[in-house]
């Protein structure tokens, strides 16, 4: 809703949208307007006192923070918008994590005032900030009558009182002196405003101290390198469905903000990975794409930054990434999806183009004689994983197309097909991004599939040593086969895989068998033994035999050496070992007692707790059979506040009542299959 005031209150469009009805400008796909949430990052711009805003405007709900991280990494500035009522969620801590990696200075707007109970509550909301962010985290404005009807803010720079409009969402607003108890409230915001400014700049510190303190014109100079130092952090306060207060924060962002003349010098990387800088001064056009959609009836839609140069419809650039020449159509300028053509886009600016021939997301475009490569982003690794099933026949061949274009436009869902599981496993970052992306499957390739639980990869192993003595032997009337292979096993320490050796002696096995032999013990290996899964940590000895001059040959090998195996590795205490997982929980205090209890619900051991302002880290073990949907049930008992990352960390062996549950499930599912 504030960037739907920022371009009502700059005139970009004629009345404001509500997000209930589903016509606000940023938020028109499907999957938004469904759920009333933004699911994808839109592209906006206006243009206030001589100043054109680019505006991309991300979701906040956290399964789509690779989003926000795309729009941070070509942004100059981040604009983070918090809940006056609820206050800083994972979230906002997540997106100012960002933020602060990239350099990036921030401004903070503190929306919806006119949704809070009193005035007092906002001096909660404020104290609570400045300790999470910093005394560095100054206020430029404060509500002066917070709650229903809110319509007036304090406004620091200016010592005035700022009476807002809110009949239309235009922001129009009147100023008065600031009397009485606000005039002595915004004397004291403005000292401090003023040391805040002097202390970002030496020189303005010596004139603090050399004068007792600095003129407004000093001052006033100060803001801009004090915000880009992140000396400065500025609050604003607005109501953006009525408009109140958003006006005097284009003002400021118009006056004191950062623009690419700021950041003008970018790290990258040239044709032979050595680093060079891309100026924005350079000739040589310099694109970076951050972010590729498919728009119904318009096709595939490429966002991109201009970091040097001109970059002109109609021409042909360089993919560095891809080592490919890619020629340019028409280039739009959009507000939603409202375009709008336009011939060149300059450095600094922000623009689309559509059916890019093999340009993706995190791709630098550029001159073919000096080719370069911007950094890419760092994307967050999945938190949740899910099978995916065609219950279509035929459609595997679309299924793959989709999943591959949609990976492509967001590189925060992964998919693999699982070769071991016979699964096509789907990663994203929760389930709401899950849904979301299936339902684009579904809708834009005309596919059928559902979502279900994904196996896992567990492993077989032995615990004791045994030994075997198979002889296979088969006569069809003409040559027949013959082997007899004695075999010796025993236990690996963990992560050694499967080590085949041989020590025979004698003339009882030619030699030319041992690798038939070992033929069939990798494929018992690869087929598992008990419950059908990769054998591991297991050493074998082939150490005698007894072969046919006439009917021993390789396949007859191949079989006693498989058999052989088997038999020994039944002896030999098999046990299934298990994958456990690493996983970082951050979590409101409030929210520690139960996430530790239900952790520890599922067979996890708490490793530590770390203490960060309001939140904690728990770090634990968990068995990957315990974490199906785990950022679901995170959410739930986190009211959506808690975040969490998984990685694998190893493996080990499963208690015995929970294998001979997933024995027998597997011995069922091979008798179904049997059956089939």
């Amino acid at each position: 809703m504030l960037s739907e005031a920022m371009l009502a209150c700059s005139g970009a469009i004629g009345r404001m949208g509500r997000i209930a009805d589903g016509s606000t400008v940023s938020d028109y796909h499907a999957s938004e307007k469904q759920r009333q949430i933004s699911t994808q990052a839109s592209l906006l711009h206006t243009n206030w006192a001589g100043k054109k805003f680019n505006i991309i405007d991300s979701p906040g709900y956290l399964d789509f923070a690779g989003e926000a991280l795309s729009a941070l990494r070509v942004a100059d500035l981040a604009l983070v918008v918090i809940h006056a009522r609820d206050g800083v969620g994972v979230g906002t801590e997540r997106v100012w994590k960002y933020a602060t990696e990239l350099g990036l200075p921030k401004i903070v707007v503190v929306n919806l005032l006119d949704k809070v109970a009193s005035a007092g509550d906002f001096d909660e909301r404020l104290a609570a900030l400045r300790e999470h962010f910093g005394a560095n985290l100054i206020p430029l404005s404060l509500p002066v009558n917070p709650g229903a009807g809110f319509n007036q803010v304090l406004d620091v720079m200016r010592s005035t009182v700022v009476t807002y409009d809110i009949s239309d969402g235009r922001g129009k607003f009147r100023e008065e002196p600031a009397e009485g108890a606000l005039k002595e409230t915004v004397a004291r915001l403005h000292r401090e405003l003023i040391e805040h400014i002097a202390e970002s700049d030496d020189a303005l510190l010596t004139k603090f101290f050399d004068q007792g303190g600095l003129s407004e014109e000093e001052f006033r100079a100060g803001i801009h390198d004090a915000v880009q130092k992140q000396h400065l952090i500025p609050l604003f306060c607005t109501a953006a469905e009525t408009g109140a207060g958003v006006a005097r924060l284009m003002d400021f962002i118009a006056k004191y903000g950062p623009s690419p003349l700021d950041h003008d010098r970018r790290p990258a990387l040239d044709a032979n990975d050595g680093p060079v800088e891309v100026r924005l001064a350079d000739d040589a056009p310099v694109a970076f794409v951050f972010k590729t959609m498919a728009e119904e009836h318009f096709g595939e839609l490429s966002f991109f930054r201009v970091y040097s140069g001109l970059v002109r419809s109609a021409t042909e650039l360089f993919n560095a990434d891809r080592q490919a020449s890619e020629r340019l159509g028409q280039i739009y300028i959009l507000n939603g999806r409202e375009r709008t053509p336009v011939p060149e886009l300059r450095g600094g600016d922000i623009g689309a183009v559509v059916k890019l021939k093999d340009t993706h997301t995190g791709n630098t475009l550029g001159s073919s004689s000096k080719p370069v490569r911007l950094p890419k982003v760092q994307y967050p690794l999945p938190t949740i994983h899910a099978a995916l099933v065609a219950t279509v026949k035929g459609e595997e061949d679309k299924v793959a197309a989709g999943l591959a274009a949609l990976h492509e436009e967001d590189p925060t869902f992964l998919h693999r097909v699982d070769s071991e599981l016979h699964q096509t496993v789907i990663s994203a970052q929760g389930e709401l991004h899950l849904e979301v992306v299936i339902d684009r499957l579904r809708r834009r390739f005309n596919v059928h599939v559902e979502l279900g639980e994904p196996r896992i990869p567990f492993r077989e192993t032995i615990a004791a040593p045994a030994d075997s003595r198979y002889r296979h032997k088969k006569q069809t009337g003409g040559a027949g086969q013959f082997a007899e292979v004695w075999m010796k096993i025993e236990p690996l320490p963990r992560d050694s895989g499967v080590d085949f050796t041989e020590s025979l002696s004698g003339q009882n096995v030619d030699r030319v068998f041992v690798p038939s032999v070992e033929e069939g013990v990798q494929n018992a290996c690869r087929e598992g033994i008990i419950a059908g899964y990769k054998v591991v940590d297991v050493k074998i000895d082939f150490y005698d035999g007894k072969m046919h001059p006439v009917d021993s040959k390789d396949i007859a090998f191949q079989i006693a050496g498989y058999f052989a195996f088997k038999e020994a590795f039944q002896k030999a205490r098999p046990c299934l070992l298990e994958p456990i997982h690493q996983v970082e929980v951050r979590i409101p205090e409030d929210c520690l007692g139960k996430v530790m209890g239900d952790i520890s619900s599922r067979r996890g051991r708490i490793l530590g707790v770390d203490a960060e302002g309001p939140f904690q880290t728990v770090k634990a073990l968990v068995p990957a059979r315990e974490l199906y949907r785990y950022s679901s049930t995170l959410r739930a008992l986190t009211a959506g506040r808690g975040i969490h990352s998984e990685a694998f960390d190893h493996y080990q062996e499963m208690p015995r009542d929970m294998e001979q549950k997933v024995i027998e499930e597997a011995k069922k599912k091979k008798a179904e299959a049997s059956v089939k």
